[in-house]
């Protein structure tokens, strides 16, 4: 699918900003110009780069945050049953890992309970709440990632005598749930800038706010920030403000984490020093969250917990033996969807697909493929054996969601979501009809310049400038996610100066040169699909390459085309 490459252009308060910080950085402008379009201000500088944790904001700007440690430290001295009630993802397992933690150094023994997926969904479900209600009576429950939009089911819970703190980071409803504190920085009166945060850094600031109400000298929270940072990263929050920093301090706690499970789980997910947000967004993540995808993440859980070395390790070996399990089921399930596809790309401006018996636990992976591949927005749904629907959606820039969902509200059971990520469920008698009313609303919608997809480059390099003086900058800007992505640059009329290489059936090794610079680069996935006459204009991203004790930069091609 041809797409449209498209180089920035500076504002002129922007080329101002970007010349300033060019001086000060001593850097090259583009490189600079990254900075100026990303927000980063010269007096910000020193923030962006070298950020430091005295410069945390109060935890007590967010909202209610008060009466949730007034409450949490009360249930602590009167010995109260607290149970911690959080999602099956690994922003919920690492916020309640954290949260264990602090809360038996006060000297409390917390339960923690996850639903399972498949039998009681997400959140504070009325099946999930009996069963956690029914092992546990709870006299405090606080919910992680969850429990904003739960009104009628906290108000269940407070007629049966239990009290609810609520940490969560989703969108507020009109209607919010009557509890002892809904610490969430999307309250209309929320103070602050903390909409950013996920719920690994919503319990870091609270666990902040308990040591500063009652400080214990041998809780040290630092030491925590590994865990904040896998949460973060693997909830593809922006590293934006403080997430910035919790996840550039905590890949360095990570790197000598004192967690066995964790130094268990990076050393089967084969994790090197130093760390990066890839590490855990492609390794450290997927592994965490496989059993909550196709079972219960209890035992993500208990990995995060425990000090035994031999339970640590055979818990590691589990979790990655269940991902290759959900890689298998993902596959099987991407493979039946594709050939459900009957894609004219003239006519259709979305892709709805469903069958039953696909498991829910992967349908986002696999609509977030099917997206990318076609740049559509893509709904995915399986069905149960009595024909009731779950899905999950994923989409372009332009193109909401909720909105769509919305606007196909009659044909559904429930969703919810946002802009880009939704889910869904539906009766199967009514799939038919609600794939042409979301297909034809998107058709409506969406423009043909919407269907092209864009190719967002930060800037122009001759490959003679790529060296590791330039590495060194570039390197500055980590770590790199989501509101701070990894810089795509631009090399033009670059000649293939010998065959390419075939690596594992699917990769090259290219030799490429331009202007008397001789430079090799990787095509990951580049031998699907045959190259361009050249010479080639080559969109890549750089990275540091370390071989015995050499370093090198490694050009990594994400897409080449004919020279324009």
């Amino acid at each position: 699918m041809n797409a449209r490459w498209i180089l920035p252009s500076l504002s002129p308060d922007e080329q101002r900003r970007a010349a300033s910080l060019a001086r000060e950085l001593d850097c090259p402008p583009v490189v600079a110009g990254i900075l100026a379009r990303r927000g980063v201000a010269q007096g910000g500088l020193a923030d962006f780069l070298a950020p430091k944790l005295k410069r945390l904001a109060d935890p007590f700007l967010l909202p209610q945050m008060r009466e949730a440690v007034k409450r949490t430290l009360a249930a602590i001295d009167g010995g109260e049953r607290i149970v911690l009630y959080g999602d099956y993802d690994v922003d919920g397992v690492t916020s309640l890992a954290l949260l264990t933690r602090l809360l038996r150094a006060y000297g409390a023994q917390p339960a923690t309970f996850l639903p399972s997926r498949m039998d009681e969904g997400y959140g504070l479900s009325p099946e999930g709440l009996a069963r956690c209600v029914a092992e546990f009576q709870p006299q405090l429950l606080i919910t992680v990632d969850c429990g904003t939009s739960s009104v009628a089911e906290i108000d269940t819970l407070a007629q049966a005598g239990v009290d609810v703190v609520v940490i969560d980071h989703h969108e507020c409803p009109a209607q919010l749930p009557r509890c002892v504190a809904l610490v969430n920085p999307f309250r209309a009166d929320a103070g602050g800038d903390f909409q950013y945060l996920c719920s690994a850094g919503l319990v870091f600031k609270f666990c902040h706010a308990l040591l500063k109400s009652r400080f214990i000298p041998t809780f040290d929270l630092k030491a925590h920030l590994d865990l904040v940072a896998l949460g973060t990263v693997a909830d593809i929050v922006p590293l934006i403000g403080e997430n910035r920093l919790l996840v550039q301090k905590g890949l360095e706690a990570m790197a000598e984490t004192g967690w066995t499970g964790l130094r268990a789980l990076m050393e089967v997910a084969g994790v090197k020093t130093p760390l990066t947000p890839g590490d855990v967004g492609f390794k450290l993540g997927p592994r965490l969250n496989a059993s909550g995808r196709l079972g219960t993440a209890q035992e993500s859980l208990e990995l995060l917990l425990t000090d035994d070395p031999g339970r640590a390790l055979a818990l590691a070996l589990e979790l990655d033996s269940q991902n290759r399990d959900r890689q298998k089921v993902e596959k099987t399930t991407a493979d039946q969807a594709q050939e459900q596809i009957d894609f004219d790309p003239a006519r259709d401006a979305a892709i709805v697909v469903g069958a039953p018996g696909w498991h829910p636990g992967v349908l986002g992976i696999v609509a977030s493929r099917i997206c990318r591949k076609h740049h559509r927005p893509t709904l995915v749904i399986g069905f149960d054996e009595n024909g009731s629907g779950k899905g999950s959606g994923r989409s372009i820039a332009g193109f909401s969601l909720v909105e769509a969902l919305e606007a196909c509200r009659p044909l559904l059971d429930k969703f919810g979501g946002h802009e880009m990520a939704a889910g869904l469920a539906l009766q199967e008698n009514r799939f038919c009809e609600f794939q042409q009313a979301f297909k034809r609303f998107a058709r409506e919608r969406l423009a043909e310049t919407d269907l092209l997809p864009r190719v967002e480059l930060d800037g122009e390099l001759e490959l003679g400038e790529i060296d590791l003086d330039f590495l060194s900058i570039h390197e500055r800007l980590q770590p790199f996610g989501m509101g701070n992505a990894q810089p795509l640059w631009l090399a033009r009329g670059v000649q293939p100066l010998a065959a390419p290489v075939v690596l594992k059936e699917k990769h090259l090794r290219l030799t490429l040169g331009q202007g008397g610079t001789r430079r090799e680069a990787v095509f990951f996935g580049g031998a699907a699909d045959p190259l361009p006459p050249p010479p080639w204009d080559i969109a890549f991203r750089i990275e540091r390459n370390e071989w015995r004790e050499r370093v090198t930069v490694q050009i990594q091609i994400q897409r080449i085309r004919s020279a324009e």
